[in-house]
């Protein structure tokens, strides 16, 4: 049953999601279709939900049935990812006008992309998970290919829709083979379920669709083996676009990384934890040295973003509470970093 307390602890997401079609209908209306119009009311509505997530920062809970949850993880990392998509709307202000997306769609599409993003971070259930990370991914394959008279940015795009499209289908693929051998996609349950067969050896079908989920979720943070589109994507994609790539879906892919393995899998470390491992250690190597031999600059910082990535892994892998801690403050200060080289 639906009560007044679930649409408190979704209020931001209802004042974005409202707020992106005002944009949407503003930007239409407008005489001239510039950036401008939606550019700054864009960046209000990041403000304005920045301020409503923080004051509703008390109320923890779930809501709609467990689909959607708020804590102080999600607080925290929304936070970030809210800062960074704003930073990097502001940035883009400038590039917009002078290379051919003066458009207001661009805006909206960052602010849906966000919306995505903060749903993603929240979701306590497979189904929520998998629509919040699309909602996140379809509006990013269109803004990499926003310069539509740019063959690069064009191919930009068709690449990260089309290996976009393969992760989706891999991490839908595990959450069904999870839902069969559990019986359940809602983390508290398929938490209780792990937690009764402790001592256990789970069924196989559980572990396949553990490495099929974490494939999906990999590639969505850029980490070896999955890492193949980033370094063509923010080669090819507008300077604008990759500075937002390179910030708020990194944290948020990390968020849901940590909600995902910590939460219902937490009891299935000793299975997850070798394959992160591998994906954390081949990220770091190659991450660094791919990177010696690059002469452009946005593909060493794709390569920078996949080090980055391994290195922020190393504490999901250890598996404990301050590893988790751990992965926050990395995030935290790779949001800063990277929205300072951009800038």
């Amino acid at each position: 049953m639906i009560t007044n307390t679930d649409f408190i602890l979704v209020l931001p997401e209802i004042f974005m999601a409202i707020s992106a079609m005002a944009l949407l209908m503003l930007g239409v209306f407008q005489k001239q279709d510039r950036v401008g119009a939606t550019l700054w009311p864009s960046v209000a509505v990041l403000a304005v939900t920045l301020v409503l997530l923080l004051g509703a920062a008390n109320h923890t809970g779930a809501a709609f049935g467990g689909l959607f949850l708020q804590d102080g993880f999600s607080v925290f990392m929304k936070t970030l990812v809210l800062v960074g998509a704003g930073a990097a709307i502001i940035l883009s202000q400038r590039y917009a006008e002078e290379h051919g997306m003066d458009r207001f769609e661009f805006p909206v599409l960052l602010v849906l992309a966000t919306l995505g993003m903060m749903m993603m971070i929240s979701s306590g259930n497979l189904i929520s998970l998998y629509v919040g990370l699309e909602m996140q991914s379809l509006a990013l394959y269109v803004v990499a290919a926003f310069r539509r008279d740019s063959q690069p940015s064009t191919e930009a795009g068709l690449k990260y829709f089309i290996l976009g499209a393969i992760s989706s289908g891999m991490l839908l693929y595990g959450c069904s083979l999870i839902y069969g051998f559990a019986g359940t996609t809602d983390f508290t349950l398929l938490a209780q379920v792990f937690a009764g067969e402790a001592g256990n050896q789970p069924h196989i079908g559980v572990i396949v669709g553990l490495v099929f989920v974490i494939a999906g979720l990999a590639f969505k943070v850029s980490a070896v083996p999955f890492h193949m589109w980033t370094p063509d994507v923010y080669e090819g994609a507008p300077t604008a676009v990759t500075a937002f790539f390179a910030t708020a879906p990194k944290i948020a892919g990390m968020a849901l990384f940590v909600r995902v393995l910590v939460g219902p899998f937490a009891d299935l470390v000793s299975e997850w934890q070798q394959i992160l491992f591998f994906v954390s250690v081949t990220s770091m190597a190659l991450g660094a040295l791919a990177a010696i031999q690059q002469t452009n600059i946005k593909r060493l910082m794709a390569y920078s973003s996949i080090g980055h990535v391994g290195y922020a892994l190393v504490g999901l892998t250890a598996g404990t509470e301050q590893g988790v801690q751990g992965v926050i403050i990395y995030m935290a200060i790779y949001l800063v970093t990277n929205l300072g080289t951009f800038a």
